[in-house]
């Protein structure tokens, strides 16, 4: 859609300190021949420029702003490269954007923009930098990229039921929920002050708290004498906690929840922040999700991971296949080394 405006604290440092990358010199300069196909200076300004708008919050210096760009590079030349492989690739299947579809393309931002021939023109310029000969080589590229990868990437990959059910089988720690337990607390604070007084203070709340769990143990509801005589956050709620991961539980606490039955009510306890006592509502095991309940996910996350692949496989095809001819060695270095850093993370 056309609107953002660019992103950057000073935009014009983007394109000038694009020069200081190895090889980025002169506007329009040739950096690779992919198949006869051209990667120029300004291809890659370009896809800089516009990886600066997606980080969001824009460098604000000019060394924070050289360093992002240094950083962005490698893969912007890469995938710079393997758009133009695609769309190459596109073309030799006899795929185009047709005038009607650019058109129709056209209709569609007036209509969303509530804008007309005239506005469209000037907010491409103003907001993009662009004008309508260069958005439709954009949206051809795009309606080309597409085209391939779906006919054949996508088109290709096909996952079944028992893959997935394969999947769960062998997985089923990432589909099961984690034990839980639900609690009410109640705790008589202690002042963190030191000497006779604190001895004093700590005495009467250890003796408050043990009277409160004599009357629970008496029969009292528990959640009516954590709100008469709690000190805890929870205390508003009647020492209501829950339900809680039991992994999540300080270890101390893991330790007296798991000795308790459901409903019973735990030893008084001394803590750094008083004198506490639990009781155990309810407790959950851990549990797997059917697997039909989770079908449609791995189905998903299966299919995007062979997509992945897939593509991968794709590309290093196309790359092999291709005439790619550097003119600068210091984006090749550049390249290469994303290349197997993409090798050796998998992706």
């Amino acid at each position: 859609t056309v609107g953002a405006s660019l992103a950057l604290a000073q935009p014009a440092q983007a394109q000038a300190l694009v020069s200081n990358i190895p090889g980025a010199v002169v506007l329009e300069r040739i950096l690779v021949k992919v198949n006869g196909g051209l990667v120029t200076q300004s291809d890659l300004e370009r896809v800089q420029i516009n990886a600066l708008r997606a980080r969001g919050t824009p460098p604000q210096t000019d060394a924070e702003l050289q360093r992002v760009i240094e950083e962005i590079t490698p893969d912007l030349i890469v995938n710079a490269v393997e758009e133009l492989l695609l769309v190459q690739r596109g073309r030799d299947l006899g795929y185009s954007l047709s005038d009607e579809d650019f058109q129709d393309i056209l209709d569609d931002i007036k209509e969303t923009n509530n804008m007309n021939d005239e506005q469209l023109v000037a907010a491409l310029q103003s907001d993009e930098g662009m004008t309508l000969p260069e958005l439709r080589d954009v949206m051809e590229r795009q309606r080309l990229v597409s085209a391939t990868t779906q006919v054949e990437v996508l088109a290709r990959i096909s996952i079944t039921d028992i893959e997935a059910r394969e999947y769960y089988d062998t997985h089923l720690e990432e589909f099961t929920n984690p034990a839980t337990v639900t609690l009410r607390e109640i705790l008589i604070a202690v002042p963190a002050e030191g000497g006779a007084l604190n001895a004093a203070r700590d005495n009467q709340a250890k003796a408050a708290a043990a009277a409160a769990r004599a009357r629970v143990l008496a029969g009292d509801d528990f959640g009516q004498v954590a709100s008469e005589v709690s000190d805890a956050g929870s205390q508003a709620n009647g020492g209501f906690i829950g339900p809680i991961a039991l992994a999540d539980l300080a270890e101390s606490v893991r330790e007296q929840i798991e000795v308790l039955e459901v409903g019973a009510v735990g030893q008084l306890e001394r803590t750094t922040a008083g004198y506490q006592i639990l009781k155990l509502v309810s407790a959950t095991q851990p549990t797997p999700d059917p697997f039909d309940d989770v079908r449609q996910s791995i189905l998903d996350n299966f299919f995007d991971e062979q997509r992945r692949r897939a593509l991968d496989e794709y590309l290093i095809k196309l790359r092999d296949e291709a005439i790619i001819e550097w003119k600068d060695e210091g984006l090749k270095r550049l390249y290469d080394e994303a290349l197997a850093n993409r090798n050796s993370t998998g992706g």
